[in-house]
C-alpha cells in the first residue's frame, strides 16, 4: 500500500484513560503545522502501534492518503439530485447516496418514495415511508424509474466509459513496468493524452531513455489511481441501473 507523501509532523503522544479530560478522538491538527495522534494505552518499546483511517470513502482516501481499496466497506456514490428531493425528509444529503453494489441507501430510497406521493398525502404515508416499507407497486416503479433514468443521465454526461477507463488503466499500468515505452505508446490509442501529460509536467524525455523518470512514474501511479476511481464510479452507476430494470421487471409482473 503507497501513501502520499505529505508534509506534516506526526507527534505519538500518551493519554492517560483515567484522566479527568479524556481526549473524544485519536488525532487532530494541534496547529496548522502539526497533525497529532494520542495512545489510548502506554505502548512497550519496539510494539507495533496500528492507526485507523476512519469511516471514508475511496474518493477522501485518494485524496489525503493517496491509495484506494478494492473493497471498500464505506465508499458511497453520489449523483446530482433536484433540490426539492434533497430538501425533503429529515434525512442529511450526504445520507443520500448509491452502494458499490448498485443498490440505493436507505435514505435516498426513503426520500424517493416520499417524492414520489402527492403533496396532498405525504404527511399520512410518512410513518410507512420512514420505516423503509414499500408503499405501492405504482410508487415504487415511478422511484426505480427516476433513479435508474438519473443514473443514465449522469453517464451520459460523463466524458468517459467504464470501457475506456479499464483500457487506460490497462495501459498505464503497462508504461509503469515497460522498458520501452516509446512502443506502449505507439501501440496503444493515448497517444495524445500522453504527450498531453508530458505536457504537462514540462518534460523533454531524451530520445535514447527507453526508462520514464522515477519522478514521471509516480505521477503515472496517480494517474492510475484517478482513473481507476472514476471507472468504479462509472461502475457503480451502470450496477444502479441494472437493479433498477431487474426490479421494475419484477414488479411489472405482479
Amino acid at each position: 500500500m503507497k501513501c502520499q507523501e505529505r508534509n506534516v509532523n506526526v507527534m505519538l503522544e500518551e493519554i492517560k484513560l483515567d484522566s479527568p479530560s479524556v481526549r473524544l478522538t485519536d488525532g487532530g491538527y494541534e496547529d496548522s503545522k502539526a497533525y497529532c495522534l494520542y495512545a489510548r494505552k502506554r505502548y512497550r518499546k519496539g510494539e507495533q502501534v496500528l492507526l485507523g483511517y476512519g469511516t471514508y470513502t475511496n474518493l477522501e482516501l485518494l485524496e489525503h492518503y493517496g491509495f484506494l481499496l478494492d473493497e471498500n466497506p464505506n465508499e458511497k456514490t453520489y449523483i446530482q439530485l433536484d433540490s426539492e428531493l434533497c430538501t425533503m425528509g429529515t434525512w442529511p444529503k450526504d445520507s443520500l447516496y448509491i452502494h458499490p453494489n448498485g443498490h440505493p441507501s436507505f435514505a435516498l430510497l426513503c426520500s424517493l418514495r416520499l417524492w414520489a406521493t402527492p403533496t396532498n398525502r405525504r404527511k399520512s404515508f410518512s410513518h410507512q415511508i420512514y420505516s423503509g416499507s414499500m408503499l405501492s407497486v405504482e410508487n415504487e416503479l415511478e422511484v426505480l424509474k427516476r433513479l435508474g433514468s438519473k443514473c443514465v443521465e449522469t453517464l451520459q454526461q460523463l466524458p468517459t466509459t467504464a470501457e475506456l477507463d479499464g483500457r487506460l488503466i490497462h495501459f498505464l499500468r503497462n508504461l509503469q513496468n515497460s522498458t520501452s515505452w516509446r512502443v506502449d505508446v505507439e501501440q496503444s490509442s493515448f497517444g495524445q493524452e500522453f504527450a498531453l501529460f508530458l505536457r504537462f509536467h514540462s518534460v523533454d524525455v531524451d530520445c535514447t531513455q527507453d526508462q520514464l523518470p522515477v519522478r514521471l512514474l509516480r505521477s503515472l501511479e496517480r494517474w492510475e489511481l484517478a482513473v481507476r476511481w472514476r471507472c468504479s464510479y462509472k461502475i457503480a452507476l451502470t450496477k444502479c441501473v441494472l437493479y433498477c430494470k431487474r426490479l421494475i421487471n419484477e414488479l411489472s409482473l405482479q
